[in-house]
């Protein structure tokens, strides 16, 4: 509490010596800082030249986002209200779980924030294109990105159904139908197993259960060696005999809502 009385007197101090933050108007944001890696993907692909003048730290990490190369162009964040309010931003775009108390504090100290949430269907996808593009106010741009999205959609999903598979990541965890994950699998033509067992969010499916389903693919979590001994699970010689020719590990394409999507849907056909 104390910490953050600080920062906020400090960040009053600095106020009186920097230019205020822009209020909503109708005018498009010049300054804008992005603070979650799947709003930073959005941006990136929209933000007019000199639009978006920050990204997280994640952008960065090729492990994670598909566009770590472009995300070199940017200043990164970690995220923190002090160092984003020194930015001097008119807009601030957040995700809906990602620096709670940064948005609460960017917005007392009178930053525009947005927070968009989770993509976890086509649809979603779609609806997130066309709202960071009137954020930046660049709908035409938005249009165009979801014209192409869902061109090369057309050409990645699958027209026939091509058997069952199953998600598999550290800890036992599945993902039905109801997620990202689940989107993806549905739109390369696969029936997801956890179905079978009426899940349809992300929630832990016992081994035994999963080698009973006999699956025609196997798509397991990548790993982070050194970071959880969670991931023993995903060497287990049970997974490779349930579909050992079939074996694949989700990649940075799996893990925001946004039209990269698209390559992990083509990376099972």
């Amino acid at each position: 509490m104390r910490r953050s009385r600080a920062i906020l007197a400090a960040a009053a101090l600095i106020a009186t010596a920097l230019p205020a933050a822009s209020k909503t108007t109708g005018a498009a944001p010049q300054r804008v800082v992005s603070m979650n890696l799947c709003s930073d993907q959005l941006a990136m692909l929209l933000a007019a030249p000199g639009q978006l003048i920050s990204v997280s730290d994640l952008a960065s990490d090729p492990r994670m986002s598909p566009m770590a190369d472009r995300a070199a162009d940017y200043a990164k964040n970690t995220g923190r209200a002090e160092e984003i309010y020194l930015m001097r931003p008119d807009l601030v775009i957040a995700g809906t779980y990602s620096g709670t108390a940064t948005v609460a504090m960017l917005r007392r100290l009178g930053i525009r924030v947005e927070t968009l949430p989770p993509a976890e269907s086509l649809d979603a996808i779609r609806a997130e294109i066309l709202r960071m593009g009137d954020l930046l106010g660049r709908p035409q741009a938005a249009r165009d990105l979801l014209d192409r999205f869902d061109a090369d959609l057309a050409q990645a999903r699958s027209p026939d159904r091509r058997g069952r598979a199953a998600l598999y990541y550290a800890n036992g965890f599945t993902s039905g139908r109801a997620t990202l994950a689940g989107t993806i699998l549905d739109a390369a033509g696969y029936d997801n197993v956890a179905g079978d067992y009426g899940i349809a969010t992300t929630t832990p499916l016992p081994m035994e259960l999963l080698v009973m389903t006999r699956p025609d693919r196997l798509i397991t979590g990548a790993k982070w060696p050194g970071q959880s001994r969670g991931e023993a699970i995903l060497d287990h010689p049970a997974l490779s005999a349930i579909a050992p020719a079939e074996g694949q590990v989700t990649d940075r394409d799996w893990v925001c809502g946004t039209p990269f999507i698209v390559q992990a849907i083509g990376s099972l056909r």
